[in-house]
């Protein structure tokens, strides 16, 4: 993800850990060769993930609704054709003309063009706009919002792996000082209690093992999930890019970028249509109409009873309409005033979002800086426990301390590499929140190579001023994602590109 760019807004600054989580383990497992990267993941979800299409697809639908509205302004022409038989005949008047032909087909063409408003159709299209406006946020959003889930679960499968490893050490250690202690035992030189102790401890091992293995299975679920296929061995991620100075840096770029921010922002400017469009329906409609009308009696008249051109006939007109509405039983005062409370809503609405982004943005980067610090410390503390151990293990073996120091000295150091791993992925996750609350964690700012981006535009370019009657209706959509369930239920072994560990 090194393609990432701030604007003149953000200060440069390089992140203090690459975050190798392989590090805490090194002694432990092999490093993984050819493994999958995180932004391989990140371009499978983008070209793949059924959420991601679905907004696609929503947005495309929502691209429509300016035609729609633009439709009303547009003149319209509408043709029927009325074919009828009449069971009770007429008789002949006095003049000649006959009341009720026995059948007749009347066909006719008429046209209106609307030609005053009063803003009502602008005011649509305006709306239109703005919710275009608002779609393609929300798909900006549904990226950020995958991106982020899918780092999540890349990190999490690392973080888990490491952690099986670092369990499955623990429990062989625990095994082995569970033999020597009983060889020691029946060499009468421990006490049953010690005996008792070790296998506690080896119990404790076990659980913990058989937790961490659930959990693992559980995380490389998840990223099947998001991602569409199973994790093979996965390389630590490439180091994040320069993050903001301050959490006051960070929420002015959010201030502008954040998607749910602007989505807030888009309906606003909508609702402020929606007040004209209501008010609208109220004013009154000029509009020009033409009609052609062709009737057929089809030989249905007697003799000398019909018009003087027998029983066929065309007749035309044209005229200006003027509507105005007297009367509605208070409709359109309603709908005005929905509009409005609607409008007020909007508003609050943007403040919401303002609150959101804000709060986001500074959790996001509490955490992240939390969570490097943490790093320090835990690696720090790491080192000292294998320190200890290696003091406590020479005191044990000579009878200078107890078993269980030695063994409260494996779970301690444990217990800290299982916080360094932890943290490690914490503060890579939340690295990466802290982008997607400024808006800088979509495809675009991603790099992902080999990838043609998707562009809203494209389609909106090609449906918005589109009129005629018949065209691109549209074909049959298809899927474009694909279903997991042919990917195999996933296991706790731990994966590496040199084969896998673990019992199972």
């Amino acid at each position: 993800m090194s393609g990432v760019n701030f604007d003149g807004a953000m200060r440069r600054r390089g992140v203090r850990s690459a975050l190798n989580l392989c590090c805490a383990v090194a002694a432990i497992a092999p490093a993984p060769l050819l493994a999958d990267t995180l932004q391989g993941a990140l371009r499978a979800a983008y070209e793949s993930n059924p959420t991601l299409m679905a907004q696609r697809g929503a947005v495309r639908a929502t691209d429509e609704s300016v035609p729609i509205a633009r439709a009303a302004g547009l003149p319209t022409v509408e043709g029927t054709a009325t074919y009828e038989e009449n069971i009770l005949k007429g008789k002949a008047t006095p003049g000649g003309f006959v009341s009720n032909p026995e059948r007749q087909l009347v066909s006719q063409l008429s046209a209106n063009v609307p030609l005053l408003t009063f803003g009502a159709v602008g005011s649509a299209v305006r709306a239109a706009e703005a919710r275009v406006e608002s779609s393609r946020a929300g798909l900006r959003s549904t990226e950020s919002d995958l991106f982020t889930s899918v780092v999540g679960a890349y990190m999490d499968v690392i973080r888990d792996e490491a952690i099986v490893r670092l369990n499955e050490r623990n429990t062989g250690v625990l095994t082995y000082t569970l033999t020597e202690t009983r060889e020691r035992l029946r060499a009468g030189e421990r006490p049953s209690s010690d005996v008792d102790q070790a296998e506690a401890r080896e119990a404790l091992a076990q659980s913990q093992l058989e937790t961490a293995r659930a959990r693992l299975i559980a995380s490389r679920e998840a990223y099947v999930r998001l991602v569409g296929h199973e994790p093979g061995p996965l390389d630590p991620p490439q180091p994040l890019p320069a993050m903001p100075a301050s959490p006051e840096v960070a929420v002015s770029v959010a201030m502008d970028n954040n998607p749910k921010l602007l989505i807030a922002r888009a309906e606003r400017r909508a609702s402020d249509q929606d007040v004209t469009v209501a008010g609208a329906a109220g004013l009154p409609r000029l509009s020009a109409i033409g009609n052609l009308n062709q009737y057929d009696y089809l030989n249905s008249l007697a003799p000398g009873t019909g018009p003087r051109n027998r029983d066929q006939g065309v007749t035309a007109s044209v005229g200006v309409q003027l509507k105005l509405p007297i009367y509605n039983g208070g409709g359109i005062a309603a709908q005005t005033r929905q509009a409005r409370e609607k409008q007020g809503v909007a508003i609050e609405k943007v403040i919401e979002a303002e609150r959101l982004a804000i709060a986001e943005t500074r959790s996001a980067y509490s955490t992240w800086r939390a969570s490097e610090i943490v790093i320090g410390t835990a690696q720090r503390g790491v080192a000292a426990n294998v320190r200890a151990l290696e003091s406590i293990k020479a005191q044990t073996d000579v009878g200078m301390r107890p078993l269980i120091d030695r063994l409260n000295a494996e779970q301690e150091l444990l217990n800290a590499q299982v916080t360094t791993v932890t943290a490690q992925r914490d503060a890579y996750v939340a690295g990466f929140a802290l982008l997607a609350a400024m808006g800088k964690a979509e495809a675009k700012d991603l790099n992902l190579d080999g990838t043609v981006l998707y562009d809203p535009i494209v389609h909106y370019d090609h449906v918005h001023g589109a009129n005629a009657p018949f065209s691109g209706t549209g074909s049959e959509p298809q899927p474009i994602s694909k279903s997991t369930q042919d990917v195999p239920a996933q296991t706790d072994k731990v994966v590496t590109a040199l084969g896998t560990t673990g019992p199972r």
